[in-house]
């Protein structure tokens, strides 16, 4: 398999690799990883079999793999892939993912990518989610906040020590907005620019329930992390 295309809409510059959506390799190898991993142990069974969904450099898989879970990483980036320890890879894009008969204890969906400015790819991931969840299994979805709407620009300073900052956030038609980021480690710099389309409660529920999903609760005061069950 040959390296992806960048997909429409994304970009990306700085130093090194930089992915079809416009990801930089080195940039997410020195990010530091946030709550994800508290957030994903708190629900998921001791020892669970996970697919997680967009690993990228494995800020979320290495810490996982350290709690005692067995994580099969999902990514289209070789060069993401090729950052993993200890964790079974796979190369392709989540919405076209297929693993046969294998199911999973979680399946987590992060990094925001519910938001995906194409309905097909997202309608895909979701369709990915469900089949490979068992059906006693449940699937983790990040999803924006209000602050990610609202009141740009904003910066934060990650325990990395990377100023990150969301310069614009611009409509481009049919409820995607165009948002461009960019992140200063002081020796080096890089942007990205990618699509995001907005969803209320209600969307995300009805795309959900046509994957054959349904929400559970939500794990997060700020209402960022979701448990799904599969109702079908």
């Amino acid at each position: 398999m040959g390296e992806s295309p960048v997909r429409e809409g994304y970009a990306g510059t700085g130093p090194g690799a930089i992915t079809p959506d416009g990801c930089a390799v080195e940039l997410y190898r020195r990010l530091a990883v946030g709550e994800e991993p508290d957030v994903i142990a708190s629900v998921a069974p001791a020892g669970a079999d996970i697919l997680e969904l967009g690993c990228g450099a494995g800020r979320v898989t290495h810490p996982l793999v350290e709690r005692g879970f067995t994580v099969t990483a999902v990514d289209e980036s070789p060069q993401m892939l090729e950052q993993i320890v200890g964790a079974r890879t796979v190369r392709s894009p989540i919405e076209t993912l297929d693993l046969g008969a294998e199911r999973f204890d979680v399946v987590l969906l992060g990094s925001f990518l519910v938001h995906a400015g194409d309905h097909r790819v997202r309608d895909g991931m979701l369709r990915v989610c469900r089949r490979h969840v068992k059906d006693d299994g449940i699937v983790l979805i990040q999803r924006e906040g209000v602050a990610h709407r609202s009141g740009l620009p904003w910066e934060r300073v990650d325990r990395s020590g990377c100023r990150i900052r969301i310069v614009s956030v611009e409509p481009v038609g049919d409820g995607v907005r165009s948002v461009r980021a960019e992140y200063d480690f002081g020796d080096a710099r890089w942007t990205q620019t990618f699509l995001s389309r907005e969803l209320s409660d209600d969307q995300l529920a009805g795309h959900l329930e046509a994957a054959g999903l349904t929400v559970d609760r939500t794990l997060t005061d700020d209402g960022t992390w979701l448990l799904a069950r599969p109702t079908s």
